[in-house]
């Protein structure tokens, strides 16, 4: 008979594991803070059942209104959370720790990509049903879901690289005050008031910006309509998003 190896053979969980794991915990964390719940889902709705009494006497239309919202859901994901999320880590060195775990520096940017992405879903069928029970009768092209499925993905990549560069520089107050501003900003510029609505020399700066890219592909969705232009915008923002976070983010405080 054989004797009987009793030492301990601890491991790794494996890799995928690990970055579902920390997906989920990111998650939980984000819907757990009230500040990010604030941003993410109470005042989105309370817009859409504003619009729903207050719409008609302000002349506020449903069906480019709704999708400006949702809109707006995905930049506070993709922007505000993440930044400030991800600053406060930095500054009690949550990053720093998590660095000795089997946890890889891409594993952890990862698992932050998923917990991004299943919030944004999340919220954008929130967002939706509550938009339909308000009165929201959308009449999308078949051709503009492939500009949707293209820009929001885009879009989230750009919104993400830009917290990340943001968050990796400045201190966490600097954050918390920069990434609160640029959200404000963001969505009374091109998210839910159209640049249609600005001067005419402004409309064009706004058109190029990524919040106003996503806005329009969703508005444009809703209507009926097929613009493939915000594609093209969120596929540089991305790219040049990604150039600055590289060089930009820094995991220690």
């Amino acid at each position: 008979m054989s004797a009987l190896d009793l030492r301990p053979a601890a491991a790794a969980a494996p890799r995928t594991g690990r970055i579902v794991r920390h997906a989920l915990l990111e998650a939980r964390l984000v819907v757990r803070n009230g500040e990010q719940l604030l941003l993410a889902l109470v005042i989105p709705l309370a817009l859409i059942v504003g619009q729903a009494f207050l719409g008609g006497r302000l002349g506020i239309d449903a069906n480019s209104f709704v999708p400006s919202v949702i809109a707006l859901g995905l930049w506070s994901t993709g922007f505000t959370s993440l930044a400030i999320t991800t600053a406060f880590e930095r500054r009690y060195g949550v990053l720093e720790r998590l660095a000795a775990t089997p946890l890889r520096p891409i594993d952890l940017l990862l698992g932050k990509a998923l917990a991004m992405v299943a919030l944004a879903v999340g919220q954008a069928v929130v967002l939706g049903i509550a938009g339909l029970l308000a009165g929201w009768t959308p009449r999308p092209e078949g051709w503009q879901y492939l500009v949707v499925v293209a820009t929001v993905p885009l879009a989230l990549i750009a919104f993400a690289s830009a917290a990340l560069a943001l968050s990796g520089r400045g201190s966490a107050e600097l954050t918390l005050g920069l990434a609160n501003l640029i959200y404000l900003i963001g969505a009374a510029a091109g998210v839910l008031v159209p640049p249609s609505l600005f001067p005419g020399w402004l409309q064009p700066i706004l058109s190029w910006l990524p919040t106003t890219a996503l806005a329009d592909a969703l508005r444009d969705w809703a209507a009926g309509a097929v613009d493939a232009g915000p594609v093209l915008v969120t596929l540089l923002w991305s790219i040049a998003g990604l150039l600055l976070a590289r060089k930009a983010f820094r995991w220690t405080s």
